[in-house]
């Protein structure tokens, strides 16, 4: 029976919802305020998201993958939001957006080398596009690899990359040829390279990840781990950042879900001038306000769903789609913040941490206006 909510979403679909909810129920929601405090969470838990097929949607089934279509991320993601602890679930689903280009584009040896480890929660698998002199002006990037007989020699650094101190595997991006789009290629890049260290970052969000500075001084990564094609990194990159956007915006529906539950809970719960809140018609009308952003961003979520399964890659759209649900993100959790008061003022509660996380969720994967920018680009505006 398909979920009410959507005509995309089958019984199987709602089984596997099922099972990502008990998940979230039982081994992370629990967990997720001390596992934020702490900075870290424990590194079984990428096995037992393993256990259940979290890790292996849609990843080839020869290497420990499952034959899943883009709903069952999507069900994955809003379902894993839930737990209001979005550095965990960036964590812990960083294979979503480093291995792609090595299940796509790597070589029979490579892929049969890490993806089996990677989905089996054994090894940690991390994106690295980002440095610090820009994010989304991939073209731009300085991050070097030259050739040097059967190895590249790596110099640069990355900033801002997620499971960044404790991923096995980085699929880097690199500069091998000239300037511009044309130079840029793809590297796997083991941890336990000489010349490859890493440094940790504060953050005001996303505590629970371990985001972290990348450095390469002379690292020597065998051309072996070429990504695709030298040159062809741009194209890869692209492609991965479109299944990134509709991650996100999985997530920010989500959370915003969840901001929701929470604001709503605590109107039914809290009286102030002899009547719960609800009965108040001003904060009735900021639920109103929430569920009908929630419920527009989910039904735009799931018709660009839709167009990718049917083989489109609507760049266009997936740039507004992220646009539209962080925003019903970020005024769902100033709205259950406001409607909660103090106590959604203190740490430790689930608004206050989808609160914190609102600008993280608006900027990685694409600022807010550079998804404006690329919108307008596509849509020859």
């Amino acid at each position: 029976m398909s979920d009410p909510r959507s005509p995309f979403l089958t019984g199987e679909h709602e089984a596997f919802r099922a099972t990502v909810r008990r998940f979230v129920r039982e081994e992370i929601a629990p967990h997720a305020a001390a596992w934020d405090e702490a900075g870290e969470f424990p590194r079984e838990l990428y096995r037992r998201a393993a256990a259940i097929g979290l890790l292996g949607l849609g990843f080839p089934e020869e290497y420990g993958g499952i034959d899943a279509d883009v709903f069952h991320r999507i069900v994955a993601s809003e379902e894993l939001s839930q737990a209001g602890c979005g550095g965990l679930s960036a964590s812990l689903m960083s294979h979503t957006i480093g291995a792609p280009p090595i299940a796509r584009f790597g070589s029979p040896e490579m892929k049969a080398r890490v993806l089996p480890a990677i989905l089996a929660g054994e090894k940690i698998s991390a994106l690295a596009i980002t440095e610090p002199s820009g994010g989304s002006d991939v073209a731009a990037l300085a991050t070097t690899a030259r050739r040097d007989g059967d190895h590249y020699v790596v110099n640069g650094s990355k900033m801002f990359i997620t499971s960044g101190m404790r991923a096995d595997y980085y699929s880097v991006a690199v500069r091998t040829g000239g300037p511009g789009a044309a130079g840029v290629s793809m590297l796997l890049i083991e941890r336990d390279r000489e010349g490859f260290t890493r440094t940790p970052l504060q953050k005001m969000g996303w505590w629970a990840s371990d985001t972290a500075a990348l450095y390469f001084q002379d690292v020597r990564v065998p051309a072996a781990n070429l990504i695709g094609e030298e040159g062809r990194g741009f194209k890869i990159i692209m492609g991965n950042f479109n299944m990134e956007r509709l991650g996100m915006a999985a997530g920010a529906v989500g959370y915003a879900e969840a901001a929701f539950d929470d604001a709503l809970a605590w109107a039914r719960e809290r009286r102030t001038f002899g009547k719960a809140l609800v009965e108040h018609q001003v904060i009735r009308h900021k639920l109103v306000d929430m569920r009908m952003r929630i419920d527009a961003a989910r039904a735009f979520l799931y018709e660009c769903a839709w167009q990718v399964r049917e083989g489109g890659q609507p760049a266009a759209r997936l740039a507004m789609l992220k646009n539209c649900t962080t925003q019903a993100m970020q005024f769902c959790a100033d709205q259950a913040v406001q409607i909660l008061g103090g106590a959604g003022f203190l740490r430790g509660s689930r608004a206050e941490r989808i609160y914190r996380e609102v600008k993280v969720m608006m900027i990685g994967g694409g600022a807010e206006e550079i998804m404006k920018d690329l919108a307008a680009r596509q849509l020859g505006l």
